[in-house]
């Protein structure tokens, strides 16, 4: 895993690479993310064909409680290469803290957190 500096005054960006034993398509990735994630609120997919945000990018999700996930398949290598994007002060630390109190407290855990973000900064 390599976490990168970026030009922000918060959020991170990390880059997993994960070495496959076998071949998987796009669509397997999807499907697996999908069942992982699929009830967690605050985790997004990322990944377009083509356009300024392909992948997932910390500008997008400033002030927000989300955590962007996208992903791309070496297939030569059978490597998979997953990037993630949060907002350390929301996601990594205070959002976080609410969160955990509202399931504490049987509250929405989306409760105090559901917006967007700042975008554009």
């Amino acid at each position: 895993m390599s976490a990168h500096a970026i030009n922000n005054v918060r959020g991170i960006l990390a880059t997993c690479h994960v070495f496959l034993k076998s071949l998987l398509t796009i669509k397997d990735i999807w499907r697996l993310y999908r069942d992982a994630y699929e009830k967690e609120p605050f985790i997004r997919l990322v990944r377009d064909r083509k356009g300024v945000y392909r992948f997932p990018d910390p500008k997008i999700i400033i002030g927000s409680n989300f955590c962007d996930i996208g992903f791309e398949i070496e297939n030569q290598k059978k490597r998979l290469v997953i990037m993630s994007a949060i907002d350390n002060l929301v996601k990594g630390a205070a959002g976080t803290a609410i969160q955990n109190m509202n399931l504490m407290f049987n509250l929405d855990e989306r409760s105090g957190l559901w917006h967007p973000g700042l975008h554009p900064v």
